[in-house]
């Protein structure tokens, strides 16, 4: 059986149309962030008045246990009376201007839990951020793309959010959460991924959710919640195969952000081992796991694994097969920040560096040529 194109078709049509031009950085992780007050001025009534008297279900990571560094930013990043992520001249400067970005790829986190709020107010909040991200960022800026936020519970109205913005190329992917009510293979979803596929959209799961913590349970500290977020990730790889996603939407492409990278190599082997003695199990899964793994998925360098020995890093992402699937992430304005000129160890070779900076990034979402 052929493999499926690496690409989406509106990133081919993108790329097309964009014709040369020498890309050279490509951060596929920045997070904006609304405060309160311009989430709740974007709402109608009788949304704006829930929202302002009785808030949200879910709280924000800096409020959840176990509470993250500094809230989880640079501490360098608060502008003067707002919230890091909420300026965006002061994005601009420590960042796009500073590092020469190119293009950026913005991903409001806010979906993760307001896309699991009471359906329509769901939608009302997702639909909020999506508009002030459109007004006070992509406006500003031609460099910024975006992802959509969706009320992820309640499918219907994600797909209305969907088609909404397919049609503004700025809007590029579609966001999930590493947590939600079910699995993410679960057919409950179904009806989102194939508007995505219809639009030419990739998913893009950012960890982060619901933090139901269904594996280990609940973590006593940060640092087993921030270790174990690439066993989110894993979970949901091998919900979205085993279900029979790509087999149902052979097209959609799934970009894996904020989870590493290195443990995907083992993960393949362990599913095609699982895959040839129970094959009966999932008759609806035609192919070895690891062959649809890298003809569907894509990863982000932040938080790269950092070995002792740089080497091995190398060899961590060579074990993938999958090297022209990684992209750069600085994750900004987080704490843990990766800076373009130092993510990636002297022993990467030029050409691979070159791919993960821009041109794998490129080729997904059409950014250039």
């Amino acid at each position: 059986m052929s493999s499926m194109p690496s690409t989406t078709p509106k990133a081919v049509a993108a790329s097309t149309d964009a014709g040369e031009r020498a890309v050279k950085l490509v951060d596929a992780d920045i997070h904006p962030a609304p405060l309160p007050s311009y989430i709740a001025e974007r709402l109608d009534e009788p949304f704006r008045t829930r929202y302002e008297r009785y808030g949200v279900r879910v709280a924000n990571p800096p409020q959840m246990y176990p509470r993250v560094r500094n809230q989880g930013y640079r501490v360098d990043s608060w502008p003067e009376g707002g919230f890091p992520g909420s300026d965006y001249e002061l994005m601009r400067d420590q960042l796009l201007e500073e590092h020469k970005v190119d293009y950026g790829v913005l991903i409001p986190l806010h979906g993760h839990s307001f896309g699991a709020e009471a359906p329509e107010f769901a939608a009302a909040l997702c639909h909020a951020v999506n508009e002030w991200v459109r007004e006070a960022m992509l406006d500003r800026d031609e460099r910024l793309h975006t992802t959509i936020n969706i009320a992820l519970e309640t499918p219907e109205l994600a797909v209305a959010e969907i088609e909404r913005y397919a049609g503004d190329p700025r809007f590029v992917q579609v966001l999930l959460p590493t947590t939600a009510e079910y699995p993410l293979g679960n057919r409950k979803y179904w009806p989102i991924y194939a508007a995505a596929a219809e639009a030419g959209l990739p998913l893009v799961v950012h960890t982060g959710g619901l933090e139901q913590h269904r594996g280990a349970g609940w973590p006593s500290y940060y640092l087993e919640e921030h270790v174990e977020y690439a066993n989110g990730m894993a979970a949901v790889t091998t919900s979205l195969l085993a279900e029979g996603v790509f087999t149902r939407f052979p097209a959609l492409q799934v970009v894996l952000v904020e989870a590493g990278i290195s443990w995907a190599g083992p993960l393949m082997w362990s599913m095609d081992a699982a895959w040839s003695a129970m094959r009966d199990d999932v008759p609806h899964l035609d192919r070895k796991p690891s062959e649809l793994f890298r003809e569907h998925f894509w990863f982000t360098t932040q938080p790269i694994e950092e070995p002792d020995d740089p080497e091995q890093l190398v060899q961590a992402l060579e074990f993938t097969g999958m090297t022209d699937r990684i992209m750069f992430a600085s994750d900004y304005p987080h704490w843990d920040f990766d800076s373009p000129a130092m993510t990636l160890p002297r022993s990467v070779p030029k050409d691979l560096k070159a791919k993960i900076m821009a041109a794998n990034a490129c080729r997904l979402y059409g950014f250039g040529s």
